[in-house]
């Protein structure tokens, strides 16, 4: 019996192809998934000893609360709102969240819990949004929040302002996700449509004087690993921490992009509109509390824990990888033909680990399901291809990949060969953008349901 425990078609995965390499990739992307699971983070370094409460290196006397509200919103939100929950008991008057995918195992106290959308916003969203906001209104200063927040939140918690419509705001974003704009951009539009994103929760909050405190994953590509995840940081973004974007930032995205002519009329009449239009929250004062317990490099650094207990050498690439996911493949495959045949930067075996987020340009609609990183395998497989003791492996660490429910795919030298053999050509397949349906006709999708983090992807190679 196996020990993998994140990895839930783990016997299927290792049941073709070659085995010990794709064993070992497995091993290390369970241990990593492990470690940097939100949940267990939380209870980590959040504690309830009689009425006092301590997360990190701060404590808040209970006796002085009149009551705690838990609210949150994303994609590792489950994991987070249900170990606050372990902790806090019955000791939550009132909880409310919005999560991408409702498990069965799923367990909360007094909390409430709607299914979002994302990544285009639907009607739960919207009354998850709604009943928070109703919540905080009947709030007073002497009321505890504690907030969970992970990547998807945008989305999945939404609340467009008056005068703009839920078919607005989905027709908005699905605009402006396919509009080739980074995701600051994008949220610079978000955030001031919205009346619960870009801080505008906690910005209520605090108007009623109470405390709250924020528990964030960060999906950001770029932020430096957590060193220490009891020291409360500074935050930007999201609905509880101070928004770093502009008004204008938004009218500049909007002209920079073309799309005044494009989005819902409703959308650019307010942003366009002074007198509507209400600028976010830059800045809170001592009210609110953050801590950051995961981002985009605490993969990598999990992965270097866990080859040391394997007792296997590592390389971590890079954290900051970014780009077409296909394209993102190839150059993964050139660096495991520079380690096999020219033993550098690293000599084999070794592990080989980065992160990032790949991404997928469409431009017709697709023949089939797939993902950012279930294509990134297959331009992997084709510069493994025929390569013995070769096996590389792309997960979106949140358990969902694209349009599909799995959270990515695992390839070796053989896939190619056992793509053909099904009368499957990989070029067809990412011209298609049906990387899932390959990758399902050979049983190498990789399937975790709910993973407890949202740290954008991780990719692992091994080198025999």
């Amino acid at each position: 019996m196996n020990a993998i425990t994140k990895i839930r078609n783990y016997d299927t995965l290792v049941s073709n192809g070659d085995v010990e390499a794709r064993e070992k990739v497995l091993r290390l992307m369970d241990a990593v998934l492990q470690d940097v699971d939100a949940g267990k983070r939380i209870c980590e370094i959040m504690s309830l000893d009689g009425d006092i409460l301590t997360v990190g290196e701060r404590t808040w006397d209970l006796r002085t609360k009149k009551r705690i509200f838990l609210f949150g919103a994303g994609k590792a939100c489950n994991a987070m709102a249900q170990a606050v929950c372990s902790i806090m008991g019955d000791r939550i008057t009132k909880g409310i969240i919005a999560v991408k995918i409702k498990e069965p195992q799923d367990h909360y106290c007094n909390t409430d819990v709607y299914v979002g959308g994302h990544p285009l916003p639907n009607a739960d969203g919207i009354v998850a949004a709604q009943k928070i906001l109703e919540m905080i209104d009947q709030a007073n200063a002497d009321d505890l929040f504690i907030s969970v927040i992970s990547g998807g939140s945008s989305a999945l918690l939404t609340y467009p302002v008056e005068g703009i419509s839920l078919e607005d705001e989905i027709a908005a974003q699905d605009l402006l996700l396919k509009s080739g704009a980074k995701i600051l951009e994008i949220n610079a539009v978000r955030r001031h449509i919205s009346r619960t994103n870009g801080g505008r929760l906690t910005e209520r909050i605090c108007e009623k004087g109470a405390e709250i405190i924020s528990l964030m994953v960060s999906d950001g590509v770029g932020r430096l690993p957590t060193a220490n995840r009891g020291v409360p940081v500074e935050f930007f973004g999201t609905p509880v921490a101070a928004d770093s974007t502009t008004i204008q930032d938004a009218r500049n995205m909007i002209k920079n992009y073309d799309l005044a002519d494009k989005l819902p009329k409703g959308v650019l009449d307010f942003i366009m509109d002074d007198g509507r239009i209400r600028e976010t929250p830059k800045s809170f004062g001592n009210n609110l509390v953050t801590f950051l317990i995961g981002s985009v490099g605490d993969s990598c650094e999990a992965a270097l824990e866990a080859a040391r207990e394997m007792n296997v050498p590592i390389m971590v690439l890079s954290t900051y990888m970014e780009g077409e996911s296909r394209d993102m493949g190839y150059i993964l495959s050139s660096v495991v033909r520079e380690i096999r045949y020219l033993r550098r930067p690293i000599a084999p075996p070794c592990f080989v680990v980065c992160a990032g987020e790949a991404t997928t340009s469409i431009h017709s609609p697709p023949l089939g399901i797939g993902g950012p990183s279930q294509e990134l395998t297959l331009g992997l497989a084709i510069g493994i291809r025929n390569m013995e003791g070769v096996a590389g492996a792309s997960i979106d660490t949140e358990g969902t990949d694209g349009t599909t429910h799995y959270a990515g795919g695992l390839v070796d030298g053989y896939t190619i060969s056992r793509l053909d053999a099904n009368n499957i050509n990989v070029f067809e397949t990412l011209r298609n953008h049906s990387a899932g349906n390959a990758l399902l006709a050979l049983g190498d999708n990789i399937f975790t349901g709910n993973t407890g983090t949202n740290l954008c992807d991780f990719n692992v190679l091994y080198i025999s």
